[in-house]
């Protein structure tokens, strides 16, 4: 499979991204609307506070008298009263909208994360997926709930104010529209180069993110290899990248917001000088030039706002594309929509419709390559299981031993050909109802966090906890049980890492066992275990293998004898195929493979004698 390749973002501005979120928005219109209201309402009420100032200089100041004043005072605080009341409402929708959203978009994620078939999680680093997930979501949730209401809250004061002060006094108010260009013409200039840096540091970011699991993750392996400076060198490579990304990003922002500040202050200058002369020539009420710079100077907090809050939506658009490209990767492995409706999918499965599955797999005329391209790795391939069948396959390391399984399973699909199951396309049924019929045992098991019982009960969720220790039984996992002090209940640590490899193993094993499958696949699942723990498995292995079908990709060849099929693979290709004995007789490939690894063994158990 080809590497991990993330795709770049280099599209300006371009609102047909922005579209691809309405339909989530659209879950949180009410709130959208009443954010909206209550923060005009309380933008209409702010703008209207200079006017009191502007009646108080010329009713008590200019008049030199003070009748009027309790009533105007009561009337000023009951209008602050409702403006903070409006503000308190409207951050109550906002932070609403930004927890919610950000909750929503990340459930959307996670469940077309789980849609997604396995050769993306082949090529996909974890830390990609991670930062998509997390900060992503975070990003363009806070934009959209409170950019969005600083946004509402700019137009809306902007607007009200400009139109209170060309009803004072039209040609003043005109010195002051002179500054929209102006910022106009500087968010044109820098917004493409703002957007490109930001890109940059969301995509050092991820892989920042995907060094941090690494290194976490691969701690124990990286103190045994003793290579702690080389991991400290190639993080400060990512870590200085992204520094260089951030600081030209924050140049130009450092650049762009104070030469809109200026060009806004140059204009309160204008305005003062201007307004200084018509009041000096009584064209105008000093109460009216105060009350007009009033609206001048706080004016330009707003627009400048408006900046940032434009640079913020530039910036946050990698954020959408990341998001959204996420969201629009499709399963290479999909049910049509007539096997959908019959059988259900993944979240809502029609299990009364699922035929029982006895376990015959036929490969006709199957040719297969992987989805990156490269050569055939099967081509017209025929092979026909019967029911209750052991498969064995076996190979050198990379020889391409699990692309038969991938296929059986339907984590892959013939490029050409048919797989039938039970003697049907397996295509004509839905891929859980096969899934659910698999049991799959790795050879590195995955445990989750938790307690052993509830790792087992992932082998079937609705198990009662005598079938959770029979299955537990019937593999010796009940062994691994006795040592540790809390039984059942004792936690398995992050990943099962408690555990030693053997004991996941045996836990793996018994999960396995509880689904009670038709079709088994051990995938290596003996190889990196103790003698005795590999014995406890073999001694299952014959009893719980009876009457299903299944594959033993193998490492130790001395555990598969007795396969009623050996399938032996070179180079990604099937070269040889029959029963152990029958291949021995041969003298191929298997008989060479089988003759060095039992000369290997036995020199092994000389030594250690």
């Amino acid at each position: 499979m080809a590497a991990f390749d993330e795709k770049e973002y280099t599209q300006a501005f371009d609102w047909s991204i922005w579209k691809r979120l309405f339909p989530i928005l659209g879950r949180f219109k009410g709130r959208y609307l009443k954010m909206a209201v209550f923060t005009g309402v309380a933008d209409l009420l702010d703008s209207m506070l200079p006017l009191f100032q502007l009646y108080a200089i010329s009713r008590f100041i200019e008049a030199g008298a003070l009748e009027g004043l309790v009533p105007f005072t009561v009337c000023y605080a009951l209008v602050i009263a409702v403006l903070s009341l409006m503000v308190v409402i409207s951050t109550r929708q906002t932070m609403y909208i930004e927890m919610y959203l950000g909750r929503d978009l990340r459930k959307d994620l996670f469940e077309h994360l789980q849609t997604l078939s396995l050769s993306f999680y082949n090529v996909t680093p974890v830390g990609y997926l991670l930062t998509r997930v997390t900060n992503d979501t975070n990003r363009i949730a806070g934009n959209l709930a409170w950019n969005l209401n600083d946004l509402v809250d700019v137009l809306i004061y902007v607007v009200s104010s400009f139109a209170i002060m060309f009803t004072l006094n039209w040609k003043l108010a005109l010195v002051v529209v002179l500054v929209v260009p102006f910022a106009a013409a500087l968010t044109a200039y820098f917004q493409p180069r703002i957007l490109q840096w930001n890109r940059k540091v969301r995509k050092i970011n991820s892989k920042i993110t995907g060094a941090f699991n690494e290194g976490i993750t691969g701690a124990k392996t990286s103190k045994t290899l003793v290579i702690e400076d080389r991991s400290i060198g190639n993080f400060q490579d990512l870590t200085g990248n992204m520094n260089r990304s951030a600081v030209r990003a924050a140049r130009l922002n450092a650049v762009y917001i104070p030469v809109t500040l200026f060009f806004s202050t140059l204009t309160v200058a204008i305005v003062l000088l201007r307004g200084g002369w018509l009041v000096e020539e009584q064209v105008m009420e000093i109460a009216t030039l105060s009350a007009f710079i009033t609206y001048a100077m706080n004016i330009f907090e707003p627009i400048q706002n408006l900046t940032n809050n434009l640079a913020e939506f530039i910036a946050v658009q990698a954020s959408i594309e990341r998001v959204t490209g996420l969201l629009d990767e499709e399963p290479q492995v999909t049910d049509t929509p007539e096997v959908v409706e019959k059988y259900g999918d993944c979240f809502t499965p029609k299990r009364e419709n699922w035929e029982p599955l006895k376990g015959e797999i036929e490969f006709r005329d199957v040719t297969f390559r992987y989805p990156d391209g490269g050569d055939n790795v099967l081509e017209h391939f025929n092979l026909k299981i019967p029911a209750g069948t052991t498969v064995a396959i076996v190979g050198e390391t990379g020889a391409g031993k699990s692309t038969l399984v991938n296929l059986a399973c339907r984590f892959f699909e013939p490029t050409q050909g048919q797989i039938l199951i039970d003697g049907r396309d397996y295509r004509e049924r839905s891929q859980l109802w096969l899934h659910s019929n698999i049991g799959y045992v790795l050879q590195s098991p995955h445990l989750f966090s938790g307690s052993i019982r509830e790792n087992i009960r992932y082998g079937r969720l609705d198990a009662t906890d005598a079938e959770i220790e029979a299955a537990a039984r019937a593999v010796s996992a009940d062994q691994v049980v006795a040592k540790l002090e809390q039984g059942w209940d004792s936690d398995v640590g992050e990943e099962g890492d408690r555990l030693s490899t053997g004991e996941k193993q045996l836990i793996s094993f018994a999960r396995a066992v509880l689904a009670d499958p038709r079709i088994f696949v051990l995938d290596e699942a003996t190889s990196s275990i103790d003698t005795q723990t590999e014995q406890y498995i073999q001694n299952a292995i014959d009893h719980l293998l009876r009457d299903r079908t299944s594959f033993l990709i193998a490492h130790r060849l001395s555990t598969i004898r007795k396969a009623d099929l050996i399938l032996v693979v070179r180079d990604g290709k099937i070269v040889e195929q029959g029963t152990h004995q029958s291949l021995l007789r041969a003298h191929g490939y298997y008989h060479d493979l089988y003759s060095k690894q039992f000369a290997e063994e036995n020199a092994a158990k000389v030594l250690g004698a």
